[in-house]
């Protein structure tokens, strides 16, 4: 008696009429009882593809048949094997036959045990493809249309920035204030990895913390901040608001193409890399004309160091090697002890991102209810301290940081003295970060040429 292994698919759980797993059972049931068949086992894929082969069920059919459990493979239609060409004819000419295993589809009424089953088996496999074939061009025409018509089809995951309400993007005016925030410090010359840092120390969003570099490339490259969908490498006119203008996004843009970003460290503006020293791409060498790079401790001319090839000038240059520490406070000192004329950093300020006090009273709000809804759900559920404890630190770690945010002073007041201008720059120099320092640095010097012992500061303000 043949041992029949009787195989059941349906793409999604809510299949009706003749292709229910039910329905395919009873009529494959009735077959093998009209055979006179002996049905080994029922290998069910409900809610599986048939685009490929990578389904459970079909995956144990292939091992039993390789441990010569089954004699027979049958299905209620052949579309339930496969919707492929190419996997349908692998499956029955490659797995099947050449373990002497005849395939039967009732639905078409024939099988592989004799000619003519055969030859059918080729010529339906063919319809089965071209059927799939329209499904996926009829739904990509449906996606195309709609992009066209400005709607964002990413469905109930947008990006960062923007909530997806009725069908729309509708902008989160908290998480918009996060997306200006990444291009204005990439613009301003800040490395990825040194946004990513600063977004996930200071801000969260609807998907969590920023712990990837990914998310703020994504970010930068994404044009429907600027209004826009993007669909199968075309743009449309999208029907959302944009959250940054087209010509922030378009900078940004080309800061990603900018061939000679690597070569060109003098203006941070047209570099978004790290640079891991304060004056990285500001020291020129007077004896042969090349950079200064910083390496195990010291700032060296290139043609001296030749850590690269590209970069050196004069392969028998001398030039003296200075302590990274030491040239570092040098320069800090010389900007100190500088007479800046007062009015100069009012127009080189930073912009506070978190600027607008209402959003970040809104937000605040929004965390403290947050707070007051997870207490809540501790009393009525079983959920842990612990994870409880979790939670609200980290909503209360971003709202101290917004009441910083709020409460920081600024420079504002055109009347700013040079006292004032002098705090300032003790305070960056002291407390900012390397890449506020080198931002500040880069603002007053264009670059120093070096000559051994000898500086020459050419300012960018002179």
């Amino acid at each position: 008696m043949k041992r029949v292994a009787c195989y059941v698919r349906v793409s999604t759980d809510n299949q009706i009429e003749n292709y229910s797993i039910e329905e395919q059972t009873k009529r494959l049931q009735a077959y093998c009882k009209a055979k006179g068949w002996h049905i080994y086992k029922f290998y069910s894929d409900a809610g599986y593809s048939g685009g490929n082969t990578n389904r459970p069920a079909l995956k144990q059919v292939l091992k039993d048949i390789d441990h010569n459990l089954i004699d027979v493979v049958i299905v209620y239609k052949l579309d339930r094997l496969s919707r492929s060409q190419k996997d349908t004819l692998t499956l029955i000419e490659d797995r099947f036959l050449k373990k002497n295993i005849n395939f039967v589809s009732i639905s078409e009424n024939f099988d592989t045990s004799t000619p003519f089953g055969r030859a059918m088996i080729g010529v339906l496999s063919v319809f089965a493809q071209l059927e799939k074939d329209q499904i996926t061009e009829r739904f990509t025409m449906g996606r195309i249309g709609r992009a066209k018509n400005g709607y964002f089809h990413g469905g109930p995951t947008p990006p960062t920035g923007y909530d997806y309400i009725d069908g729309n993007l509708v902008i989160n005016e908290y998480e918009a204030i996060q997306v200006r925030e990444v291009f204005e410090r990439f613009l301003k010359g800040q490395s990825i990895n040194s946004i990513r840092a600063y977004m996930s120390e200071h801000y969260t969003n609807k998907y969590g913390n920023w712990n990837s570099h990914t998310l703020v490339l994504n970010i930068l490259k994404n044009c429907t901040y600027i209004g826009k969908i993007k669909f199968k490498g075309s743009e449309y006119v999208g029907k959302h608001k944009p959250i940054i203008s087209e010509e922030t996004f378009y900078s940004a843009q080309k800061l990603f193409k900018d061939s000679n970003r690597e070569n060109s460290k003098t203006t941070p503006q047209k570099n978004p890399f790290r640079a891991n020293n304060l004056l990285t791409g500001l020291l020129i060498c007077s004896k042969c004309g090349a950079g200064f790079c910083g390496n195990h401790g010291f700032y060296t001319c290139y043609s001296r160091g030749k850590t690269d090839k590209r970069k050196i000038k004069d392969p028998n240059c001398k030039n003296k090697k200075w302590p990274i520490k030491e040239l570092d406070k040098l320069i800090k000192g010389e900007i100190l002890n500088f007479e800046f004329d007062k009015t100069f950093f009012i127009s080189k300020k930073n912009k506070d991102p978190l600027s607008n006090v209402d959003t970040i009273n809104q937000r605040i709000n929004k965390i403290d209810k947050q707070i007051n809804k997870i207490i809540d759900l501790y009393q009525i559920s079983s959920i842990s301290t612990n994870q409880i404890s979790e939670r609200i630190a980290k909503l209360k770690k971003e709202r101290e940081i917004l009441c910083k945010s709020k409460n920081a002073p600024k420079i504002e007041d055109s009347n700013v003295s040079v006292i004032d201008t002098s705090l300032y720059l003790k305070y960056v120099f002291t407390n900012g970060t390397l890449d506020e320092q080198r931002l500040l640095v880069r603002s007053l010097i264009n670059h120093i040429s070096i000559n051994d012992n000898e500086l020459d500061f050419h300012w960018s303000f002179l």
